[in-house]
């Protein structure tokens, strides 16, 4: 059997660099050779131990991924000679500030559906920005880097979840009882919810309930036997567009995953529906009885 053939996939940046190695040494290399020296105290000063050859090492792989990441943003689909020339014109600085933005824009991000009030601590938002550029941009010169890739990967997942995040967000500003303020969001239990709750129809929007609540939803529900479908469309009805697609897939699941909703209308006991209902709510259920 012939081995499998590995295709060298090397930093852009260091890829950029051997472009320049066939081209006469002028000025601009000297240039480079100082900016990339630059950025790489500034790494070990802010993200590495400065003092140590491991912490300098460390840096340099950074600067390295952090360069590459703001070159393959700005010209994925150009060559290396374009990369070099981007950097001669544009500077190497340039470049490493656009990778590092993307990585702080993702860090902004939420990595679930799952939002608490530490989320928005400075310290921890800190620590997170640190921890995503030590994994995306941490590269070495001459091993093969696939830090882009990981890059929008978690950028695509990250920005599903935030969508998440938000029409959990806008179900909560418009329940029915009133906007609810908990810092906490179980975005997913908000959803489910909402959606559990819609098959009484009316488009009431629901986003957070109790146990006296939910029975008395139950009971509606078992009496009057509505539309699930037309209390669904009531309830997309309301939803502003931008989130209408989370809310539509989350229903399209749910109508024949949902065990609650399987449940409601047999003879299933309330407490068992409830006891239910908690795994696809959560924290988002009010504990209404003593």
């Amino acid at each position: 059997m012939l081995p499998a053939l590995v295709v060298e996939r090397l930093p852009r940046l260091v890829r950029a660099l051997r472009v320049l190695g066939t081209r006469p040494v002028e000025d601009e290399a000297v240039i480079l050779a100082d900016e990339l020296a630059g950025i790489t105290a500034m790494v070990a000063e802010k993200f590495t131990n400065d003092k140590t050859a491991e912490g300098i090492q460390k840096a340099l792989f950074l600067t390295v991924g952090g360069v590459s990441l703001g070159l393959e943003h700005e010209l994925l689909h150009e060559g290396d000679d374009a990369a070099l020339d981007f950097l001669i014109e544009h500077g190497a600085e340039h470049a490493f500030q656009a990778g590092f933005r993307l990585i702080r824009e993702l860090a902004a991000l939420p990595e679930d559906s799952l939002v608490g009030e530490y989320d928005q601590d400075p310290v921890y938002l800190q620590r997170r920005l640190k921890e995503l550029f030590v994994d995306i941009c941490h590269a070495d010169p001459g091993q093969n880097w696939a830090g882009y890739e990981k890059y929008e990967q978690q950028h695509t997942q990250r920005k599903q979840v935030q969508a998440i995040v938000r029409a959990a967000g806008w179900l909560r500003r418009h329940h029915y009882a009133g906007p609810i303020n908990d810092p906490d969001l179980n975005a997913e239990g908000v959803i489910a919810v909402a959606i559990i709750s819609a098959i009484e129809g009316g488009g009431r929007i629901v986003a957070r309930t109790g146990q006296k609540e939910f029975e008395r939803m139950v009971k509606s529900v078992r009496k009057n036997k509505p539309d699930y479908e037309a209390g669904w469309a009531a309830l997309l009805a309301q939803v502003p567009a931008q989130h209408q697609p989370v809310i539509a897939e989350r229903i399209e699941s749910y109508r024949t995953h949902c065990t609650v909703i399987q449940k409601i209308p047999t003879r299933t006991a309330m407490k068992t529906l409830f006891a239910e209902l908690e795994n696809y709510a959560g924290s988002e259920l009010d504990a209404d009885y003593g």
